[in-house]
């Protein structure tokens, strides 16, 4: 017979909302009463090194929003800090626990982590950051998809609306107690100059999205990577709103994020070795200066230099700067991808593994679906097309001179004829 003290958790983690989450309403829409919590996971917290982390910051923020919602149900979200198999085990002394109720995280720590749990808790999960899970979408001899166009074309072919539809949560059946978020100073870190907004969909920009999202002078894009990162909204809404709006572009840069995470899971070597192995035969020069010089924005290449100040000074880049930094990294300096990907990883608000990893290989050409390696962007007809009148820049090197800036580290024409012939030598020794 079930005990009438029983309660079921249900775990934030990268799903920092109330409204529209899969995993929150199932577990309200069952007997138990239901206590919300979240761990402050030291075994990811003590790997980051920079105390003033914009992210956890922002993580913390959202979880102060969420409590204050839950305030008006007499509720709260039990804030803990530490390993969370430990401290969900110090909480069976205090609770009889039914279950735990998540949303699935396919990153390899996640995934290991919730294996942990599992050995101890009965955990129902549920897919919520994505619209199809990484097992869903698969050719049709059962395998995953490595290219992004026939992946997308049956993402699109098995959309329903079901697929977008929104969850309401029974708010009624959360279990009551008052708690305060557990303070920053508490789990060493600091206050950053980073605001928390309840996020939202910018109907109006989306508009006009496909024929200025390339365009970094006029801050064009969504801005919703990095509450698509942390789920502060939901991944649901903004493909409703791409289906029922016509925005075909925007649903597309939605769905290279399901396909990314497919990616991950299906090959979670791919975090740390090269999606083509031949690609790890490469012999990359990885010298520290030029490294550094790329880190602080010091290449002589203004569109470059703009995009690494911006990314150091705000944690954002957009999005074709990007490209743009992390293929000069690659090609002209012939640097690891993993140096680039490290660095964005300390550095990026809405660093996730699988897209960030999926693009360093795509700038790199030893990813899946990559630009080929042959393919080397010259920053200076970057800046021609996509920032003539030096906009962005100048708002980032605001003392700006095009005819007197640093010079190039390294000279465009040699650097591709190096990077070309290093590529190709290493992939026929492979």
């Amino acid at each position: 017979m079930e005990n009438n003290d029983s309660i079921t958790l249900f775990w934030f983690r990268r799903d920092l909302r109330l409204h529209d989450n899969v995993a929150l309403y199932h577990a309200l829409n069952q007997e138990c009463k239901v206590l919300p919590v979240f761990v402050f996971d030291t075994n990811i917290l003590d790997d980051l090194e920079n105390k003033t982390d914009r992210r956890v910051d922002y993580i913390h923020q959202a979880l102060m929003a969420i409590n204050n919602e839950l305030s008006h149900y007499n509720s709260s979200i039990l804030t803990l800090y530490g390993d969370p198999v430990e401290e969900f085990l110090k909480l069976k002394n205090q609770y009889a626990i039914h279950s735990i109720y998540c949303n699935e995280d396919f990153e390899p720590y996640g995934i290991d982590r919730d294996k942990k749990v599992s050995q101890y808790f009965k955990m129902q999960s549920f897919s919520d950051h994505v619209i199809f899970r990484y097992d869903e979408i698969l050719k049709k001899d059962a395998t995953p998809y490595t290219v992004f166009t026939p992946y997308s074309k049956q993402w699109k072919l098995k959309l329903a609306p079901e697929r977008y539809q929104t969850y309401i949560p029974n708010l009624d059946n959360l279990y009551s107690f008052t708690s305060d978020v557990m303070d920053l100073n508490h789990i060493g870190f600091e206050p950053t100059d980073l605001k928390f907004e309840t996020p939202s969909i910018p109907l109006d920009d989306l508009h006009s999205y496909a024929e200025v999202r390339d365009l970094p002078a006029l801050d064009a894009t969504t801005k919703l990577s990095l509450p698509l990162r942390f789920g502060t909204i939901s991944i649901r809404s903004c493909v409703k709103t791409a289906v029922e709006n016509g925005f075909e572009i925007w649903l597309n840069e939605l769905i290279w994020r399901d396909f990314f995470i497919q990616i991950l899971a299906h090959f979670p070597e791919s975090s740390s070795k090269a999606f083509k192995p031949k690609y790890d035969a490469i012999q990359w020069r990885n010298n520290e200066q030029e490294f550094q010089c790329w880190c602080e924005g010091k290449t002589g290449y203004p569109i470059v230099d703009a995009g690494m100040i911006e990314l150091n000074e705000t944690g954002f880049m957009h999005n074709r700067v990007r490209m743009i930094v992390a293929s000069f990294l690659c090609k002209h300096l012939l640097i690891d991808w993993r140096w680039g990907e490290s660095y964005f990883a300390s550095k990026l608000n809405d660093y996730e593994m699988a897209s960030n990893v999926g693009n360093w290989q795509w700038a790199s050409s030893s990813g899946c679906d990559a630009t080929p390696y042959f393919r080397v962007f010259n920053p200076t007809l970057q800046q021609q097309k996509f920032d003539p009148q030096f906009q962005y820049i100048k708002r980032w090197i605001p003392r700006f001179d095009p005819n007197n800036y640093i010079p190039p580290i390294v000279p465009h024409d040699f650097a591709r004829q190096r990077a070309i012939s290093t590529y190709k030598e290493g992939i026929n020794n492979f």
